[in-house]
Order: C-alpha cells, then sequence, then structure tokens
C-alpha cells in the first residue's frame, strides 16, 4: 500500500466539524468561489481540517464533501493525490527529509541519522513526538539538503546541525527557520565570489 493513501488499520474519530474558527476561515474561501463552483474551495478545506486536527481523517472528508455539496470520492480524490495532506496522525513534528539528487550529494543521508538517533525512527514510522519522512525534492535545492517540518523549511543541514535542531525541537526550545549556517537565501556559502567589482 502507498505510504500516501487512506489506510482501513487507521482508526478514524466518529465524527468532524469545524470549529466555530475555522468555519469562518471556510466561509471565506467558499464565497471566492461563484454559485455552483464552491468545490473549488477543496483544496483550502482540506488544508483547514489538516490543521485543526493534524491529519485529515476520513470523517474531515466526508465532512467537507458535505459542505461541498459534492461526492466523496471528489475529496478524497484530491486528498489522496497530493502528498501535502496527511491522512495518518502524524507526531508533534511532522518532518519531511528530501532525499532527491542535490539533498543526498550534499549529505540528507547525514541529516537522517541524526533524526534517527533523536526521535528513534526510521522514515514512515511515527511516535508522539515526531514522525519522519522521505520526500522527493522539496524544491531548494541550492541550500540542499533540506528539510520541512510543518510549515518551515530548515535548510543546509549537517549532522551536527541537524542532530541540535532536532534535540531542540525534542526539548520544546526555540529553533531557527531557514538556513542553518546564517546564509542568506540561496547566496553563496562564504559569500560573493563573483561580481565584486564593476566597472
Amino acid at each position: 500500500m502507498s505510504s500516501h493513501s487512506t489506510d482501513p488499520k487507521v482508526p478514524q474519530p466518529e465524527s468532524f466539524e469545524f470549529t466555530p474558527e475555522y468555519m469562518e476561515k471556510a466561509k471565506v474561501f467558499i464565497a471566492k468561489y461563484p454559485a455552483g463552483r464552491q468545490r473549488s474551495a477543496v483544496m483550502p478545506l482540506l488544508d483547514l481540517a489538516q490543521r485543526q486536527e493534524g491529519w485529515l481523517s476520513r470523517t474531515a472528508m466526508d465532512y467537507i464533501a458535505d459542505l461541498l455539496d459534492v461526492p466523496a470520492i471528489r475529496v478524497y480524490e484530491v486528498a489522496t493525490f497530493y502528498t501535502m495532506y496527511r491522512l495518518r496522525p502524524v507526531g508533534r513534528h511532522h518532518i519531511q527529509l528530501c532525499t532527491n539528487i542535490s539533498c543526498w550529494l550534499r549529505g540528507s543521508d547525514d541529516v537522517k541519522r541524526a533524526a534517527e538517533e533523536v526521535f528513534g525512527l526510521h522514515f514512515g514510522e511515527s511516535n508522539d513526538e515526531a514522525t519522519l519522512e522521505e520526500v522527493e525534492c522539496a524544491g531548494a535545492c541550492c541550500n540542499a539538503p533540506v528539510a520541512q517540518i510543518g510549515d518551515d523549511y530548515y535548510e543546509d543541514l549537517t549532522y551536527e546541525n541537524a542532530k541540535a535542531l532536532f534535540q531542540d525541537l525534542k526539548d520544546g526550545k526555540p529553533v531557527k527557520v531557514g538556513s542553518q549556517i546564517g546564509r542568506s537565501g540561496s547566496c553563496p556559502e562564504g559569500g560573493p565570489t563573483t561580481l565584486k567589482e564593476l566597472g
């Protein structure tokens, strides 16, 4: 079974509905589309449901289908196609580690080892503290290796700085988002080497 599909063994909650706060947000998204086109709000509503419960249960998907007045299969199709939707409960820290060529060449195996040591997990495993997931291209190749944790990217990871980052997350300490070596954006490591002088 694909790691991104609904699993009949995952216990589903008996019910789901948006909290008043999330329902207000849902109404804003739905109102952006003309009458008869409310189904276009399926992606932001799936995101809202995931933010509310931490993952997307089948119950939440059914609720969204009812809210948008579409067959449930239309919601399932979207939720199972895009890997940004989590169809199983995840740990407090959802760590998505890129292992594509740029990240791999620059040391993603070392970052994986750091995560395994701190959280005691391998790819595809979860505990209350964390979920460790292998992903293809995170789109931040210039700052490889990179991990996405929740909504944030952590770039320029090494075994040492990744282990410190993961330990701080585990201990509930604040962490620095972005480059872990102080690089700004995609500037070269060590600063500019070309076009230092014009003229």
